[in-house]
């Protein structure tokens, strides 16, 4: 199994059989078919998350789309309202791949009210990925099982370093990819200082990507 970062909070997961994008956003260049999305996942509406024309780019004629209730965006072909909560497993599972649909939200900041946006945690080669959305240290999290997770650092939308490193200890993942800093306002963030926070808590291991936005 392969993780991209598309810069901010926007990931591809690649399968032996699957392809799996999460908030793409200012996704550069031409991607070809095969690797565009299987499965895309939408974690709230925000321009960053819930681009159209990055949507366009990585979206295939069979394409199955996750998004929240609360996003406006209409989508043809395969696209399912889902809402946190929602467990698509077994009979459900979406193209074989087992999709649980989380809380994600602020707790003292206005931009992202709970309900209107989500987390997911995704089940791919055997490894349960959390891509926890634009969201603070949340009471939920104490029931997160993953193996990766996909934290927010930058603070000002979302948790900072220092909520990011307590997520981390709460949730126990053996590997955790920082996200959603560095590219737009208010989103800078301090990853040498996270990675030292997570190291001091936990035996977890903090992976820095590169920016991979050109396919």
């Amino acid at each position: 199994m392969h993780i991209d970062w598309l810069g901010h909070a926007g990931f591809r997961l690649r399968g032996d059989n699957l392809v799996v994008y999460i908030d793409p956003y200012n996704v550069g260049g031409y991607i070809d078919y095969e690797d565009q999305a299987d499965v895309l996942l939408i974690t709230h509406e925000h321009f960053d998350h819930c681009s159209p024309q990055d949507i366009q780019k990585v979206r295939k004629s069979t394409t199955t789309t996750l998004i929240p209730t609360s996003c406006s965006l209409q989508f043809r072909g395969d696209a399912r309202r889902i809402e946190a909560g929602d467990v698509l497993r077994d009979e459900l599972a979406i193209k074989g791949l087992n999709i649980e649909v989380v809380a994600a939200y602020n707790i003292d900041k206005p931009f992202h009210p709970a309900g209107e946006g989500v987390g997911y945690v995704i089940e791919l080669e055997g490894l349960r990925i959390y891509h926890a959305g634009d969201t603070d240290l949340i009471d939920e999290m104490a029931s997160i099982e993953a193996d990766i997770v996909l934290l927010p650092i930058g603070g000002y939308y979302t948790m900072d370093e220092k909520e990011a490193a307590e997520a981390v200890s709460c949730i126990k993942p053996a590997y955790i990819i920082p996200m959603h800093y560095g590219s737009v306002e208010g989103t800078d963030a301090d990853t040498d200082l996270f990675k030292k926070l997570v190291e001091k808590r936990s035996k977890a291991k903090v992976i820095i990507l590169e920016n991979n936005s050109d396919p």
